[in-house]
């Protein structure tokens, strides 16, 4: 499981899933989300098996979440703001945000 090296720092306060989650300013939602213990972010589009956080790097899309209303946005390139509403993304691919 993830954890914080250090304090949290600034607090910045947003949602997953509805579910209040507190993150340290500067964090990415992937960042954030894994301290809090949240792992699975979007099924596969293939076998439907859970996906979360894996490179951290913007490079495998594995970290795909629905931010204030905008599919397909990667959480570990997304910087955490108040206030913001993040979400599991039901369906990855056609038809999901075109």
């Amino acid at each position: 499981m993830a954890r914080r090296l250090q304090g949290i720092g600034t607090p910045v306060r947003f949602t997953f899933e509805g579910v209040a989650v507190e993150a340290a300013a500067g964090d990415t939602v992937a960042a954030a989300l894994l301290a809090a213990g949240h792992r699975d972010l979007r099924p596969s589009a293939v076998s439907g098996a859970p996906r979360g956080p894996y490179c951290l790097m913007g490079a495998c899309f594995d970290c795909l979440v629905r931010i204030d209303g905008a599919p397909n946005r990667q959480a570990c390139m997304t910087e955490v703001a108040p206030g913001m509403d993040v979400r599991r993304m039901a369906h990855v691919g056609k038809g999901e945000g075109r």
